[in-house]
């Protein structure tokens, strides 16, 4: 193997996920300059689809040149002001990269901790918010380390109740299932490509509400990261597309694909596609005398944990599964390392050929 040959491999983790032919060809169209009128209509195209995959009629909605921790930083360094409070539903992994940003831009961050698997309900989350009184709210939608779910609405309501913002990170939910930011009242989303959008890694969708942008409309001192600053990107984004940076054209060109692909099998046809895939894996699992770590309900669709069963050493039957069928799989991180598979059944591979296709290689490698 050398660089310029990878292997064919079949993307069953977390991310990045298997890409549809369609989406690789649309990136070996001729480059245009990032300013060119046609690029800009293809931006253009890309921020109509994504509000419709957000589930939102925000104006400012586009796509971040970088990977969903962009998205993240965007989010936290727009929105949490130093000497601020930011309140943090803490559930797993990626809940704590989102306190430790908020801490290195001077927040006052307040962390609501529970087991990594779990959620926060409603009442519960808004009796937090209601005594800790945050400025921010951050939750994660669909937690990536632990294969978790957590609703949205009543944390987004508690928020407003407050005064506060709400920020959801739908990294690994968007295009995958239901958003609905402002049916469910979210003020920032972000995502990534790498997931739910069956695309390659290296922008990150957000979208911004009317009221977090007057926020930061409001705001005094300059956002300490230049390059994530929403202000200058609006003023690139939008008229008069005053130069910021050299957008990566090839990129956009595969998101505007997969959001064709999305948008031609229509979005409730996608989510119930990949929640079918889901119970189908979860019988075949359960069936094989595995257990997943998140109760039912609760789980998301598209990102399933599985516990390791007793004995088992998962690194060496992610190993065995890469070398002898080159599926690729995740293991835990955190406090769950070596105890959960991290298994993805998404894009093209959320069908019952897929599901099937994984589960016999799968029960081969455990032995």
């Amino acid at each position: 193997m050398t660089v310029s040959y990878p292997p064919k491999r079949l993307l069953y983790g977390p991310g990045p996920t298997q890409v549809e032919p369609r989406v690789y060809n649309s990136m070996t169209q001729p480059l245009v300059g990032h300013l060119d009128p046609c690029f800009l209509e293809v931006v253009d195209e890309v921020r109509q689809g994504l509000r419709r995959v957000f589930g939102t009629a925000n104006e400012m909605t586009l796509a971040i040149s970088g990977t969903g921790s962009a998205g993240m930083e965007a989010a936290i360094c727009n929105f949490v002001e130093p000497g601020t409070r930011l309140g943090v539903f803490s559930a797993g992994y990626f809940a704590e990269r989102i306190a430790e940003m908020g801490r290195r831009h001077g927040a006052e961050v307040v962390q609501w901790q529970k087991p990594w698997g779990k959620v926060f309900g409603d009442d519960e989350g808004a009796e937090l918010i209601e005594r800790d009184k945050p400025g921010t709210v951050a939750f994660v939608h669909a937690e990536t380390s632990t294969g978790a779910m957590q609703p949205g609405k009543g944390i987004c309501d508690a928020a407003h109740r407050a005064g506060a913002l709400a920020i959801a990170d739908v990294v690994t939910s968007l295009g995958a299932n239901e958003i609905a930011a402002d049916a469910n009242g979210v003020d920032i989303a972000y995502s990534c490509t790498q997931k739910g959008l069956s695309c390659p890694p290296g922008l990150a969708p957000i979208t911004i509400s009317a009221r977090a942008m007057e926020r930061l409309d409001r705001r005094k001192d300059p956002v300490e990261v230049w390059y994530l600053d929403l202000k200058l990107l609006r003023e690139y984004y939008d008229a008069p597309h005053k130069y910021h940076h050299t957008a990566p054209v090839s990129m956009f060109y595969a998101l505007s694909e997969a959001l064709r692909a999305i948008e031609a099998e229509g979005l409730e046809g996608r989510w119930r596609r990949h929640l079918e895939a889901h119970e189908r894996f979860v019988a075949g699992v359960q069936a094989m005398g595995l257990q997943m770590h998140v109760a039912p309900g609760r789980r998301i669709p598209n990102l399933n944990t599985v516990r390791v069963p007793a004995g088992v050493d998962e690194r060496q039957v992610r190993s065995r599964l890469l070398e002898e069928d080159g599926i690729e799989i995740a293991g835990g991180l955190g406090p769950l390392a070596g105890q959960i598979f991290r298994i993805g059944i998404m894009g093209p591979l959320a069908t019952a050929e897929g599901v099937d296709h994984f589960l016999g290689a799968f029960g081969r490698a455990l032995g």
